[in-house]
């Protein structure tokens, strides 16, 4: 009887060593490792997700500071040719109150405290043709006594837009001669720095950058995870499924 189950138990332990591995020894479970192109896929996607996200930040970023003062300067319509201009008064005031308005201001959403008013009369005379007669006296202006900003929205951020050195470039030179541009929409409205290229060049490129890396990055996710644009892209025609005769 004790041989009997010791024969039993025998064979209960070749059953289990068997089930387990051979020799008895019990092997570790078989691990499901990923494939590389798995791998490859999952931190690309990872990647065109955060592409994707801060495209989407970068261009409601880019609308304040870039397209709308880029629309605004193609509206104003500048004058491309640098024209004659002067400066006739610079006035520095400080308060909410005396700062209505400023020729230059560091930051556009703060507050105006401090502001320089620089007023400029200008000739639609070209800079260039001025230099050649350098004759002030005679000079007929077209616009006496206007506001002159350092661009179109009168302000900006530094190192790009710096009011202390526009205001010692303009407002302690009056009446001296300098280049300038002229709205062609708002005569009234006279700027120092204006570029018919730069400024489309910033717009373009702020309009189609973010949006171009947001499409591609979103389309790429979608055809990868949306069932639907696989079966879209690999469905066969109606007409396809029949043989045709020669067949």
């Amino acid at each position: 009887m004790e041989a009997e189950r010791g024969l039993v138990g025998a064979e209960e332990q070749c059953d289990v060593a068997n089930a387990l591995g051979c020799e008895g020894e019990i092997e570790p479970p078989a691990i499901d490792v990923p494939s590389l192109l798995d791998k490859a896929k999952f931190y690309t996607s990872l990647c065109l997700g955060t592409t994707a996200i801060v495209s989407v930040f970068a261009f409601l970023f880019l609308i304040p500071f870039v397209v709308d003062p880029a629309i605004s300067t193609i509206i104003a319509d500048y004058e491309q040719e640098p024209v004659t201009c002067v400066g006739v008064r610079h006035v520095y005031s400080e308060g909410l109150r005396n700062c209505t308005w400023s020729s230059c201001r560091e930051g556009c959403t703060t507050a105006v405290l401090k502001c320089h008013q620089i007023l400029v009369n200008y000739s639609r005379m070209p800079f260039k043709e001025f230099e050649l007669h350098n004759d002030l006296e005679s000079m007929v202006w077209d616009v006496n006594e206007t506001r002159f900003f350092i661009n179109t929205e009168g302000c900006g951020y530094p190192p790009r837009v710096n009011c202390s050195a526009f205001a010692q470039e303009y407002g302690q030179n009056i009446g001296v001669p300098f280049p300038c541009y002229y709205s062609k929409t708002y005569p009234e409205m006279v700027v120092s720095r204006y570029s018919w290229d730069d400024n489309l060049r910033h717009l373009v490129l702020s309009l189609l950058i973010p949006n171009i890396l947001f499409g591609v990055s979103v389309g790429v996710l979608s055809y990868w995870y949306c069932p639907g644009c696989q079966r879209g892209c690999s469905k066969q025609s109606y007409i396809e499924k029949f043989p045709s005769k020669e067949e």
